[in-house]
């Protein structure tokens, strides 16, 4: 019985301390941190509704600084993804990349765009800039650049501020950032869209190249657009892994018989809207990169798997469009957003030897708010500056591309060699059966979800299948460093009306190459680097495009075609003894879409319609050559 007794005690003892201690958890989560404590200090926090010149009002979060000793610059940040924690909160990117303006008591907002949250109005998808705006008694003709205005206006007036204002924005944010630019508020003196959303057809999130991002759409689509919050899409279909689930599930058609939408959603708008229209042309945000006042700081990541594309291709456009406006251009090896983890040292299996994020947002970022914001240091001494991978080193240039690139023709041969010199023989092509029963998947494990390493796996688990063909330079006896756009040529025959073409550029590790003790050490990793191949730039074409993404046609079969498109930017350099790899290949599965190889409405099709298997041949001869221009460096 006292045995008895004694445990009943101690059980007791720690059913209590488990009950006290899940309280305080719980307590603890209802619970400002002591970050959130420290800042309550110095900002306080307002919430307001600002009225637009249309009548409909926008949730604003406004944290100003208690010091009112001087007037302090405006940083805003608008976005579709809630400006939560809504209440007496603080918003998470406090803690994060925002210690810099937090240091030096900048004013900052937190907007919810229209139709968003807390944000009254109806929310558009990318809402198109409105060219029939006359000017801000037009309480009509809206878009997200009025609604910019607008805010700033309200801001300048009432909040003790030096009359300077700037905004950022990463990912869909960017193109708010973007649209920001272009309302030339004259308080808007400086802008850094991030990653920015540009171009959702032809490069960004929702299509690569005009193929259908299946993965990642499904997984992003019906959650942004207020459907199934709870047991969502990608739940019902995910049951072993990504590659395995969403092959037995089918095509697009399958997937859209889950989401069950008959609303008006971008779901929807992209099946009705197989090609690139003036829907999606009206969506291409570089449309409004004419005369910008505000100057523009575009970031990007060379690893970035979503808008890679955008931040390339909106900084070519201002370039183009608005030469006088002060523009800037910083790449650094990174994932979507990774410019804001400060301890970023490495990636997957890439060890970069020093905090790549940590140097941009210290000698980049703020640099360039502090200038145009505060008036304070000096104009960036540098357009453009850009983490050459490879070497690991950042080089500042005047602009990009760089000037002294030359377009260097590199030819795939018979036999799986690669040569600057053009092929010689008469009849010589290189031919795999493309199965879309067993389509090439996009990484080597599985996964049951969408990887950000898979942009700099190993693919050596894809030169050992025989529907990807390979072709590989010697190891090479000096660098070989990359600064621009990849132009691909192929000249191709298929047995069917329609193909996918995916080229790889890769570089290939010596043998016997191992990192040291530091980096193994920050990796947390053994991996065999020995021979690694790392996919400097890969990306998918569908073939029906090749004419132009307005302009679909079917091919001939077994007529050679050519297919010409690019690889986005790159900036990389091949060390001595490492070996310039081609890979080409005709599925990236479940990242983008199988194409049913027949020349169809690919959102409508079942795998009924699909030409399961058919024969692709890539030509090395006279009169039909494959190649990639690389952009070299000239020394």
């Amino acid at each position: 019985m006292k045995k008895l007794g004694k445990l009943l005690v101690i059980t007791s003892l720690l059913l209590c301390f488990f009950i006290s201690g899940g309280w305080a958890q719980r307590q603890a989560k209802n619970q400002p941190d002591s970050i959130e404590l420290k800042l309550k200090e110095i900002y306080t926090k307002r919430e307001v509704m600002i009225p637009m010149r249309d009548g409909v009002k926008l949730y604003t979060a406004v944290y100003e600084p208690k010091d009112n000793s001087r007037q302090h610059p405006i940083l805003m940040h608008r976005s579709p993804y809630s400006c939560s924690p809504y209440g007496e909160g603080f918003d998470r990117h406090f803690r994060t990349n925002l210690k810099n303006y937090i240091d030096r008591r900048y004013i900052i907002v937190f907007q919810d765009v229209r139709g968003r949250y807390k944000s009254e109005g109806t929310f558009v998808q990318v809402r198109p800039l409105n060219k029939n705006k006359k000017g801000r008694k037009d309480k009509k003709n809206i878009d997200e650049a009025t609604d910019t205005y607008d805010t700033i206006e309200w801001l300048i007036h009432h909040t003790y501020n030096n009359g300077n204002v700037g905004t950022w924005g990463i990912s869909y944010d960017g193109f708010y950032a973007t649209m920001t630019a272009s309302s030339n508020h004259p308080a808007l003196k400086a802008v850094s869209p991030q990653a920015p959303v540009t171009d959702w057809f032809r490069g960004d999130d929702r299509h690569h190249n005009g193929a259908f991002t299946l993965l990642q759409t499904t997984n992003f689509l019906p959650r942004l657009e207020g459907r199934h919050i709870g047991k969502g899409v990608m739940n019902q279909i995910v049951k072993n892994d990504v590659y395995t689930d969403f092959l037995a599930l089918g095509t697009f058609k399958n997937v859209d018989d889950l989401v069950r939408d008959t609303t008006q959603t971008l779901w929807n708008d992209i099946k009705n809207h197989p090609d690139f229209d003036e829907f999606w042309k009206e969506r291409d945000a570089r449309t409004s990169c004419y005369n910008l006042k505000p100057a523009m700081l575009v970031v990007g990541g060379l690893y970035d798997s979503e808008d890679c594309y955008g931040a390339w291709n909106l900084y070519k456009a201002i370039k183009e469009q608005s030469p006088e406006t002060d523009l800037y251009l910083t790449f650094g090896p990174w994932w979507h957003g990774a410019w804001t983890v400060r301890g970023f040292q490495g990636f997957g299996n890439l060890y970069f030897g020093k905090s790549t994020s940590a140097y941009y947002m210290d000698e980049i970022e703020y640099p360039f708010f502090r200038y145009f914001l505060e008036g304070k240091g000096e104009k960036p001494k540098h357009k453009v500056n850009v983490f050459h991978t490879g070497e690991n080193e950042w080089k500042a240039y005047d602009e990009w591309p760089v000037q002294k690139t030359a377009g260097v023709p590199y030819y795939i041969h018979e036999n799986g060699r690669i040569s600057t010199q053009a092929p010689t023989e008469q009849t010589s092509y290189s031919a795999y059966i493309s199965d879309m029963s067993r389509p090439v998947p996009y990484t080597a494990n599985p996964t049951t979800y969408r990887t950000k390493e898979f942009m700099v796996d190993d693919q050596r688990f894809a030169a050992s299948r025989p529907d990807v063909i390979t072709f590989m330079t010697e190891p090479l006896g000096d660098t070989l460093t990359l600064a621009g756009p990849i132009e691909v040529e192929l000249m191709t025959a298929i047995s069917s009306t329609d193909a996918d073409f995916m080229v790889k550029v890769i570089d290939v590790y010596p043998e016997r190459f191992e990192y040291p003790q530091a980096a193994r050490s920050y990796l947390k990793s053994n991996y065999p680097m020995s021979g690694y191949q790392l996919m400097v730039r890969g990306e998918l074409f569908r073939g029906r495009f090749r004419e132009g993404f307005d302009c679909p046609l079917p091919f001939k079969p077994e007529e050679i075609t050519p297919v010409n498109y690019t690889l986005y930017d790159v900036a990389h350099t091949f060390l001595p003894g490492h070996r310039l790899m081609i890979q080409i290949q005709s599925s990236w599965f479940p990242i983008i879409d199988r194409n049913p190889q027949k020349f169809i409405d690919t959102y409508h099709c079942t795998v009924e319609d699909f030409v399961m298997k058919q024969m692709i041949k890539i030509y090395h001869q006279q009169g039909a050559a494959s190649r990639v221009i690389l952009p070299v460096v000239k020394k």
